[in-house]
């Protein structure tokens, strides 16, 4: 049984260094935060009228963490992992994560008892994976410094009774029972930064070394669009889309540009800002038509209306760069993860909103 934990366990705290906005602090880690993300809404967020939904987060420190999306309570640790965890997302019921590590894995967790439910055993370093969106999927796809985009058949590991090692630890099942196919074999050129699965369970986005950002239909597991950028991508996520399409926004930061493309049409550019530092993430609320970004080379967290592309808003208490950054299903808050080794949530509405009185 991997080390869970199931106590409510409040580790919020205030910071004060801010402009407008006071956000909650989460610790826990001991080393720098490398990514972020939500859950979807929960099912019954609509029933009880108020928001309910998970996040993660991936460290350095090789300990991905699950808390309270809302609050940023804690609920428990994945332990098992040998390296850094580069990635992590949840499952959009928020039942399953996944996580990419420096130890040459991927990993497959069941958020309720935190056990291993598969590890996927790769050849160098995973940097990313990524679920359909799907409640319960039984796919994942996963991808890092092999240069290969792989997707990996859940099935057994899900549904499934899972292994156990000689000291009585949950193992997941066999890698060797995980059969996994490649997509567009030799076509990336660098490491796999991210994956982003689209709203169409049958179109998955990579954003690659080679300065590539690629469209890939699963049913052809050929590319089916493709946009070059100019530097290094740094962070690619799907958003909210604009006037609040289903379809959502997918973000691209790369040096100094941010892309925007369109979540419905396959390489299709919306925007492309050239901002005048580094950026490290970014992340888009189609709805309100703002973007958050954060950058290398300082602290603090900036607000951006994506019309006029000017800076509304700086947020400071962080005290290293900010590396990754994601708004919450709702878009009432976003959450940074900095090197300083703390992830802070952000209100991103008017009133109160969780522990926001």
């Amino acid at each position: 049984m991997a080390d869970f934990a199931f106590t409510r366990q409040d580790e919020t705290s205030v910071a004060s260094e801010t402009t407008k906005i006071v956000p909650l602090t989460c610790h826990g880690h001991s080393r720098p935060i490398t990514h972020v993300s939500f859950s979807s809404l929960l099912a019954n967020s609509a029933a009880s009228g108020a928001s309910q939904y998970y996040m993660i987060s991936a460290c350095k420190d090789n300990n991905p963490m699950l808390r309270d999306g809302l609050t940023g309570d804690w609920i428990g640790t994945f332990i098992g992992h040998k390296g850094a965890v580069w990635s992590a997302r949840l499952s959009d019921d928020a039942t399953l994560a996944a996580t990419g590590s420096a130890d040459f894995s991927a990993k497959v967790w069941d958020t309720f008892t935190g056990e291993t439910l598969a590890t996927l055993q790769h050849n160098h370093i995973v940097r990313a994976v990524a679920f359909p969106p799907q409640a319960r999927p039984q796919v994942l796809a996963a991808g890092g410094m092999e240069k290969k985009l792989r997707v990996f058949d859940l099935s057994r590991a899900v549904n499934g009774p899972t292994g156990v090692d000689s000291a009585g630890a949950t193992t997941g099942v066999d890698d060797a029972l995980v059969p996994s196919y490649e997509i567009g074999a030799g076509e990336h050129q660098g490491a796999i930064k991210s994956i982003v699965w689209s709203r169409d369970p049958n179109v998955l986005t990579t954003a690659a070394d080679d300065k590539k950002i690629r469209w890939w239909d699963l049913r052809s597991r050929s590319c089916i669009a493709s946009h070059t950028v100019d530097s290094l991508p740094s962070s690619c996520e799907l958003n909210s889309g604009l006037g609040g399409s289903a379809d959502g926004t997918l973000s691209v930061a790369a040096g100094k540009n941010i892309y925007f493309f369109d979540g419905a049409r396959p390489g299709q550019l919306i925007k492309h800002v050239k901002m005048s530092r580094e950026v490290a993430s970014v992340a888009f609320n189609g709805e309100a038509r703002r973007f958050v970004t954060g950058s290398p080379s300082d602290t603090w967290v900036r607000v951006w209306d994506f019309d006029t592309e000017g800076e509304v808003e700086t947020g400071r208490g962080h005290h290293g760069p900010i590396w990754t950054t994601c708004f919450s299903p709702d878009g009432r808050l976003y959450a940074t993860g900095s090197e300083d080794g703390t992830m802070k949530l952000w209100k991103f509405t008017q009133g109160g909103y969780g522990l926001w009185r």
